[in-house]
């Protein structure tokens, strides 16, 4: 279960990093937000890089726990922003939130790989990583371009907590194996 829904976080944050580049434009017309359109993008790249920074070190101090449950909370309430947003700064907001929780959910799903599995398995787990970022790119696009096109550009961001917290609660029992990290968040 704890493979499970590692990889299907992976495979979450991956499609949602993929899927914007295709939604945006469709977005910044929506939201006549063409001046923040660069924003949208750089500004949840730089939150995810603080973020992955912060998730290390906080990984190291306390156990990918915490890191975990923090990052999807981000990225689920970053994506609800975004996906509701009346306007583009509305949605630049929600982009960053959303980065900053990707950045610490992607740390603390490799340190939980690291901490939870036999180091015969790292290679197994980390190539279903690789894989879970390899897929969405090749079906993400003509996905996504589906979804703007018959449910609406927000449907790009508001679909993925619906399969992000399910994902979640299947690597939560694996977390007890983990010393040191708390399951609860």
């Amino acid at each position: 279960a704890m493979t499970v829904g590692s990889v299907a976080l992976i495979s979450l944050l991956a499609f949602e990093a993929l899927a914007v580049g295709t939604a945006m434009p469709t977005v910044a017309r929506s939201l006549d937000g063409l001046a923040l359109y660069g924003l949208a993008f750089g500004g949840a790249f730089a939150a995810g890089v603080l973020a992955m920074v912060v998730s290390g070190i906080w990984c190291d101090a306390r156990g990918p726990g915490a890191p975990m449950w923090h990052g999807l909370v981000w990225f689920v309430v970053g994506l609800v922003v975004a996906g509701t947003a009346p306007v583009m700064s509305v949605l630049v907001v929600g982009r960053v939130v959303q980065g900053f929780g990707s950045g610490l959910l992607s740390v603390a799903l490799y340190v939980i790989v690291g901490q939870a599995y036999p180091e015969v398995l790292h290679r197994r787990i980390f190539a279903a990583f690789a894989a879970a970022w390899v897929v969405p790119s090749l079906v993400g696009p003509a996905l996504t371009g589906l979804i703007v096109e018959h449910l609406g550009w927000r449907w790009v961001f508001l679909a993925v907590p619906a399969v992000a917290v399910p994902a979640a609660l299947f690597v939560r029992p694996g977390l007890r194996s983990i010393a040191g990290t708390a399951v609860t968040g």
